[in-house]
């Protein structure tokens, strides 16, 4: 199992750096009121690590949950 994950993390990655690669070009982008022209291998960048932080942060989050239920579930008396 840990090893298929791997493979499938290093596919992602690959395929990733390849899209990164040939998305070199400037483009204008819009995000509420700025307009804001910069490298389209920065964009990709900047929104593959927000996929990221909220990835991370939803696993926290799901984790936190968890725990919580878990210790509510042991103080309970059966």
């Amino acid at each position: 199992m840990r090893t298929t994950r791997l493979i499938v993390l290093i596919v992602v990655v690959v395929l990733l750096a390849i899209i990164i690669i040939q998305n070199r070009e400037p483009v204008r982008t819009h995000f509420l009121l700025a307009t804001v022209e910069m490298p389209h291998i920065l964009l990709l960048l900047i929104t593959a690590a927000a996929g990221f932080v909220a990835g991370v942060m939803v696993a926290l989050l799901s984790e936190r949950k968890k725990a919580k239920q878990e210790k509510l579930s042991q103080q309970q008396p059966l």
